[in-house]
């Protein structure tokens, strides 16, 4: 988030599912949830919007907020559809094999544009990354905390990870 005119205007990006119902959420908060604010959108700018913040009324106080992370509270979100989830949903979940012995947890999600990609921390060894598909991700349990992974044969070899190379 950063300031945008004399007049107390930000501009911030939206991760919502509907990028602009991010102002129908109702107040947003600051990470520690401290603070709470009523948006208003007034406009776009390429892929950012223009808004108001109760409360902040002049560039000043704008630029105090520069770099701070919006939430919305997590009980005025849509509940997801089946098979969809919320990311913060899936960061600490255990991470299973087929025979439910434990592999490690989920660290992150990530996506660069080409879908979801899980971060997996295993129990030893260095995290690594596992598309977030029906495939290689077959079940999920929220209520007990946990998400069976079915990685293919050889997928954590030293050829199959990232940087490595062969001659």
């Amino acid at each position: 988030m950063g300031a945008h005119g004399v007049r107390g205007q930000i501009r911030l990006r939206s991760f919502t599912e509907e990028p602009e119902a991010i102002a129908r959420y109702g107040a947003l908060t600051d990470e520690s949830g401290n603070e709470k604010f009523d948006l208003k959108l007034r406009g776009t700018i390429k892929d950012h919007f223009i808004g108001s913040l109760s409360g902040v009324t002049d560039r000043n106080q704008a630029e105090a907020l520069r770099g701070t992370q919006l939430y919305v509270e997590r009980d005025a979100l849509p509940k997801p559809n089946k098979r969809e989830y919320y990311e913060a949903d899936l960061v600490g979940l255990e991470a299973r094999d087929r025979n439910t012995q434990i592999s490690g947890h989920v660290k992150a999600v990530h996506n660069y544009g080409a879908g979801p990609f899980l971060e997996i921390e295993p129990t030893k060894g260095d995290s690594f990354m596992l598309p977030f598909t029906d495939i290689y991700v077959p079940q999920i349990d929220l209520k007990e905390g946990y998400l069976i992974i079915d990685l293919p044969q050889g997928w954590l070899t030293k050829s199959n990870k990232a940087g490595a190379s062969s001659t």
